[in-house]
């Protein structure tokens, strides 16, 4: 099992950047996929940008496509989403996973973290 703690989360205005990590403890990061995903008030969960336990395949929403990268360094047991050109539909809680399985599949994320909330003034 691995418990996750997102940071990094903030108020920014339009146009700006913030890099959110995601520590993981328990068992090594490694042994999983990992992913970004964020909700809205009044809107379902939304998948972000997800990573494969070594790095090597990566999804990324069209939504955010261009100005989101997800990475991850699991010498650190530590995932990041750096988030530049930030506009005001990105204000969310944004929620860091990780589970067993295809990075690509929403199924494979079973463990969850807390959230950071993520706010953008225009």
């Amino acid at each position: 099992q691995v418990q996750l703690v997102e940071s990094g989360g903030g108020l920014v205005q339009a146009g700006g950047s913030l890099r959110l990590s995601c520590a993981a403890s328990g068992r090594p990061s490694s042994y999983y996929a990992m992913g970004w995903f964020r909700q809205a008030p009044g809107k379902e969960r939304e998948r972000v940008a997800t990573i494969s336990w070594n790095g090597g395949t990566t999804y990324t929403a069209d939504s955010v496509k261009g100005r989101f990268t997800i990475s991850r360094d699991n010498a650190k047991n530590t995932m990041y989403l750096q988030m530049n050109s930030l506009k005001s539909e990105d204000s969310a809680v944004y929620y860091c996973a990780a589970g067993q399985g295809p990075s690509t599949l929403a199924t494979t994320y079973k463990y969850w973290g807390q959230g950071t909330q993520v706010t953008v003034s225009s």
